[in-house]
């Protein structure tokens, strides 16, 4: 036989070698639809296999990846030439987020093989996953980065069209890119290519749950997970959609899970600490926050929601330290500026207040809520000092210009036209507020008692705070209604809403804090108008009408700081138009909030302002 064998001609041999390049080549082709699957461990689907990777390519497959890497390593200390393993362990690295090694793993690859698949897909996925760095260099060329993986995932699907890895790195991209519809097809193609790749349904159920789909969501993340237990993208995803229905036990058992496999996922921490804050554990969702923040400091979330929970206590200033630590990480985010501003402004820094919002409308021209909020705090910085030392300064033209900026981009806004009403005030303008209509949501109304109150309009612009209150249903609400009215100090209204969130069953604590926020404002306000009466007694009236005026500020509805202030206004050593002419509007205002008056006692007030109002016009007249 063997010297049969011996015999055979070159031109058999010749085929034989043929028949075994051609059988070689077979097998380097990936599968066609329709065709028999070898299984979830036929990850490596488009080059040529040797039956030794497929146990760790099962693992690989599991989502078992350091398992997976020992199996894959031990494969190549055996044959350092084998591309499947090089292949293989540099999707086991991918996958861990050790992305520097299995680089270099893929571009070995591709140097001796430029037209491997799955080493393309594996870039991608590498660049994909750097993106999750906080680096601000890799943070600055994620539009180049995506799209040099855009370009690597679909050379991936062009050279193994029925590879279901290179399908689901570009339905990865293309989900970070924003296209959800596009990056669906593609984890739809990879499944049926592979109907056991776990991350292809997980990547699915991402999809539904940032659609607002929860229950296919629910569904894609179970099917995901038992495929692959191991999945933390799927049990985060489940955890998450779990948490957006309510059920808040079930959804720290899946996120608890997620961390247990991915401890340094800030997302998940994120979720974490939501769903603590809403079973009112708060130590425990501030302890997730704060983890968040430390994993990747560049997001504003978890800064936010810490101030979320300080802020819900009343505790301002430690709600602005968390927000300034993620400004100093964050510097260009208006969202952080934009809560600074606003808690400045509930603690009357009026000057840092203003800064914060012109730093934001230099940053977003005509942002309406910042323009919102610098007319407030112009208006509220006006209460504490003479409104004509504000009038004299720039922010008040700045503020009216952008004001009428914003209008003009935003022309059925009526809180913002409120607020030009309000600043216009200032200057002794009384803008028809009934021409703007009326107020059709409770936050409208709000802004248009705060207009009513600017033109002094006390007691029409409370019967509306008022009217709010009684609507409201929520204790969180309540809060907010109750912190605003606080801040126009609004005192009568801020106390019918503190009690009101606590009939709500809102935090006791939150309750005892804004009602004793009250009662210190009012004694302020007393201390403040016992003074004055002191000063005005030992003639001292330019110290009168200041602490008058720092009563007032405190409590507009103080009648007689009102009155207080234009006796002593009037009795000045030396009267100028400006205080005469003050001093009579609060006389008319005394008589507006002193609602027990007799008639003739009204009557002789009125006629004391028009003596007033006569004398300033004399002496406007021989200055002229």
């Amino acid at each position: 036989m063997f010297r049969r064998l011996r015999f055979i001609s070159l031109t058999t041999l010749a085929v034989l070698l043929f028949s075994n390049c051609c059988l070689s080549c077979m097998f380097a082709q990936a599968p066609v639809p329709g065709s028999p699957q070898v299984g979830a461990g036929d990850v490596l689907t488009g080059a040529v296999r040797q039956r030794t990777t497929i146990p760790a390519e099962e693992l690989l497959s599991q989502g078992k990846y350091s398992d997976a890497e020992e199996m894959f390593r031990q494969l190549l200390v055996a044959n350092p030439q084998d591309m499947n393993a090089t292949t293989g362990l540099g999707m086991a690295l991918a996958k861990q987020f050790k992305l520097d090694g299995a680089e270099d793993l893929f571009d070995r690859v591709l140097t001796a093989d430029p037209n491997n698949a799955l080493a393309h897909a594996g870039k991608a996925t590498v660049t994909l996953n750097r993106l999750q760095s906080s680096s601000g260099s890799i943070r600055s060329q994620r539009d180049s980065l995506l799209r040099y993986a855009e370009d690597e995932a679909r050379r991936a699907c062009t050279l193994a069209p029925a590879n279901a890895e290179a399908h689901y790195a570009l339905g990865a991209v293309l989900r970070e890119q924003g296209h959800s519809d596009d990056a669906g097809s593609e984890f739809k193609t990879a499944i049926s290519f592979d109907g056991k790749h776990s991350q292809a349904f997980s990547g699915l159920g991402r999809i539904k749950l940032e659609q607002g789909n929860l229950s296919e969501a629910s569904e894609y993340f179970k099917r995901a997970i038992e495929l692959n237990p191991g999945n933390s993208t799927a049990h985060f995803g489940l955890g998450t959609a779990l948490l957006k229905s309510g059920q808040l036990d079930e959804a720290v058992r899946e996120l608890n899970i997620a961390l247990y496999q991915f401890p340094n996922s800030a997302p998940v921490h994120l979720s974490m600490g939501e769903a603590y804050q809403k079973q009112g554990n708060e130590a425990a969702a501030l302890k997730e926050y704060q983890a968040a923040a430390t994993i990747k400091p560049e997001l504003p979330d978890p800064y936010l929601r810490m101030a979320d929970i300080r802020e819900g206590r009343g505790d301002l200033e430690l709600a602005l330290a968390d927000l300034r630590s993620g400004l100093g990480q964050i510097p260009y985010s208006v969202e952080l500026r934009m809560r600074i501003a606003d808690n400045l402004l509930k603690l009357e820094k009026s000057d840092d207040a203003i800064k914060n919002y012109q730093t934001i409308l230099n940053m977003s021209a005509n942002n309406p809520q910042a323009i919102k909020g610098l007319s407030q705090a112009l208006y509220l910085k006006a209460q504490k000092a003479a409104a004509g030392a504000l009038l004299a300064s720039n922010d008040y033209d700045s503020a009216l210009k952008t004001l009428g900026d914003a209008i003009k981009l935003n022309q059925d806004d009526m809180e913002l036209r409120l607020a030009q009403a309000k600043l216009m005030s200032l200057s002794g303008g009384k803008p028809d507020l009934a021409k703007l209509g009326e107020p059709q949501s409770d936050g409208e109304r709000m802004s248009y008692a705060e207009a009513l109150m600017s033109q002094n309009e006390f007691q029409k612009g409370g019967a509306m705070v008022a009217d709010v209150i009684t609507r409201l249903n929520d204790p969180k609400q309540s809060f907010a209604v109750a912190d605003m009215a606080l801040m126009i100090n609004d005192l009568d209204n801020a106390d019918s809403a503190y009690k009101k969130a606590q009939l709500l069953n809102g935090t006791p604590e939150r309750v005892q804090r804004g009602l004793a926020a009250v009662i210190k404002q009012r004694k302020i306000a007393a201390d403040d108008l016992r003074v004055g009466n002191e000063l005005t007694l030992k003639k001292q009236f330019d110290g009168a009408a200041e602490r008058y005026r720092d009563a007032i500020g405190t409590d507009p509805k103080l009648a007689d700081a009102r009155l207080g202030l234009a006796r002593s206004l009037e009795k000045m050593p030396k009267p100028s138009f400006n205080n005469l002419r003050e001093g009579a509007q609060q006389y008319i205002l005394y008589v507006a909030l002193k609602s027990d008056l007799l008639e003739k006692d009204k009557q002789k007030l009125f006629a004391q302002a028009d003596r007033l109002t006569a004398r300033a016009a004399k002496l406007q007249g021989t200055k002229k």
